[in-house]
């Protein structure tokens, strides 16, 4: 369990500071609640005695004010404390899911896309929403209630010895340590197999049902739809019976963590009226401890449910640290290493191509004849090819995208053009920026001014802050693909690969940008690939595939 769960806690407890200042707020609400509990109790119990000394006609006081500004400033605290932990650890959260959501991305970054291509999007939906999800509720909802639990039981034992007894204290522990077993250990010894397998099976769920309404027309032109959503409503059924196993087990063992915090409240009334027998103890004292160990309640009421996601969590954390184990491995590397390619070991060139063979199944005849190149720094080579003829796979194959079926591909740092458009619901700036992120403003107007894209965005109110919509969809054809060339154009690649880069470009547009790309990328390998010779991005040589 702490071998799946080691990466994630270590990038939470990076913000240490944060989870601390959360956890002494939530405990400065539980001890506002159970010292409001044990105060009134004890403010109950002497003004009742208080009272029936004055109706025996004793001579009695007491004093209201104090006692009482205590019960009302631990009401308003109670309050006050609860409503900035809620403000400050949602915050947390907020910032702890973020963290995830960026190392998850980096990491999955410098997998080989050969190596996260057999996962269907379905899947990696789950993984980037669920299994996330179930991992940035680790403090607020395992971590900080599980430590604060165990503070605060020892605080109330402590209280237990010195101001009843030790052997008081003793028993109190015996009590509480049972409970809280009762509430953490044991609720994950006893669930946490069914949690992984229903955490599984929910993952399937997920990913079966994706499909299915992807693929509702052709399993209704097919007659199948009925049936197939009848497997699913059975599978859902399941699912939901192993939920409610779970969550039955939960409540039996909050059930018998509530038993042994209200034995632990007999043990100190029984040795609380023992000692007031002896008169070591006052009867509003006696009470004291008592209705302390009750505010533990609220305490101990969130582990067993907390506990028995825990099997849940840590099937998630397994998921997503196998599917990240390629790169959690490396750590960081270098560009030519995140392109899943090898640097060429003559340094005279910047890609060596031996012997290249592709097709698409190894029963599969081959998308084209091998193929053997080397390029030194600064040449350009043009592919040329009908649709079908395996341009997009050997632009895969030389960007590091694919393994190839034999054969080697060796490569410096190679930016990638690919042949469909993928622009961000985002603003024309953090587009552009993923290229380099430490571009200027100067260097993003140079880039779109080489693809005349300047004026069109210079005359937009919000110019380099103009939101492209969802894929872009603010944009044409022609002005998308523009921006990704763009983008592509900004990167410190020493090798660019471009699968038809001016797709919905007119010919006289495409001849001034190819003039302009020239003097761009000076000095550095270009490969361009397209249908024919004139849509290429330039060259002295081209290969007919």
């Amino acid at each position: 369990m702490i071998n799946a769960l080691r990466p994630w806690l270590r990038l939470i407890f990076h913000r240490r500071n944060r989870l601390l200042i959360g956890a002494f707020l939530i405990l400065l609400t539980l001890l506002a609640g159970i010292a409001l509990l044990a105060l009134s109790g004890w403010f109950i119990t002497k003004t009742a005695l208080v009272g029936l000394l004055i109706a025996m006609g004793v001579q009695a006081t007491i004093e209201l004010y104090l006692p009482g500004s205590a019960i009302r400033l631990f009401a308003v605290s109670r309050t006050v404390f609860r409503y900035l932990e809620r403000i400050y650890n949602h915050e947390t959260v907020l910032r702890l899911l973020a963290d995830i959501r960026v190392t998850l991305f980096k990491h999955l970054a410098l997998v080989p896309r050969s190596q996260r291509s057999p996962m269907t999007g379905a899947q990696w939906l789950s993984r980037l929403l669920t299994d996330v999800d179930a991992l940035d509720t680790l403090y607020l909802r395992l971590l900080a209630p599980t430590a604060l639990a165990a503070l605060v039981s020892v605080g109330v034992i402590i209280l237990a010895a010195a101001v009843f007894s030790v052997q008081t204290g003793v028993l109190v522990a015996a009590c509480l340590g049972l409970s809280f077993v009762v509430a953490t250990g044991a609720v994950y010894m006893g669930t946490h197999s069914l949690a992984q397998t229903q955490s599984e099976r929910q993952d399937t769920l997920r990913s079966q049902l994706v499909q299915h309404i992807e693929g509702y027309a052709e399993l209704t032109a097919a007659g199948r739809a009925r049936n197939h959503s009848a497997l699913l409503m059975q599978q859902a059924e399941q699912l939901t019976s192993e939920q409610c196993s779970i969550e039955a087990r939960a409540g039996w063992h909050l059930a018998g963590s509530s038993l042994l915090i209200n034995l632990a409240v007999v043990v100190a009334l029984w040795m609380g009226f023992s000692l007031y027998q002896q008169q070591m103890l006052s009867g509003p004292v006696l009470v004291l401890l008592p209705i302390a160990l009750l505010g533990l309640g609220e305490v101990y009421g969130v582990l067993p449910d907390a506990f028995s996601r825990l099997g849940g969590t840590v099937a998630a954390a397994r998921r997503l640290n196998r599917d990240t184990a390629e790169s959690a491995e490396h750590g960081d590397v270098t560009l030519a290493k995140t392109t899943g390619l090898a640097t060429p070991e003559n340094g005279d060139f910047a890609v060596a191509v031996d012997d290249l063979q592709l097709r698409h199944g190894d029963s599969q005849p081959l998308l084209a004849r091998p193929l053997s190149i080397k390029l030194k720094p600064g040449e350009w080579l043009g592919f040329t090819g009908r649709s079908g003829s395996g341009k997009s796979s050997l632009a895969d194959a030389l960007s590091g995208l694919i393994n190839p079926s034999g054969g080697s591909v060796n490569s410096l740092p190679v930016a990638y053009l690919t042949q469909q458009t993928y622009l961000f619901d985002d603003t024309l700036s953090m587009n552009l920026k993923m290229a380099n992120p430490e571009a200027s403003d100067a260097d993003l107007w140079q880039v779109l001014d080489l693809v005349e894209m300047g004026d069109r965005f210079g005359g937009e109110p919000a110019q380099l802050d103009t939101w492209l919509g969802s894929g872009g969809n603010f944009l044409s054809g022609g002005e998308a693909r523009r921006i990704a060339l763009a983008r592509v154009l900004l990167s410190p690649a020493t090798v660019f690969v471009l699968d038809e880069p001016f797709t919905g470009v007119d010919k006289a547009l495409r001849d001034r940008i190819c003039c302009r790309l020239e003097q761009r990328l000076a000095g550095r390998t270009v490969i361009s690939l397209a249908h024919s010779v004139d849509a290429l991005a330039g060259g002295t040589a081209t290969i007919a595939l």
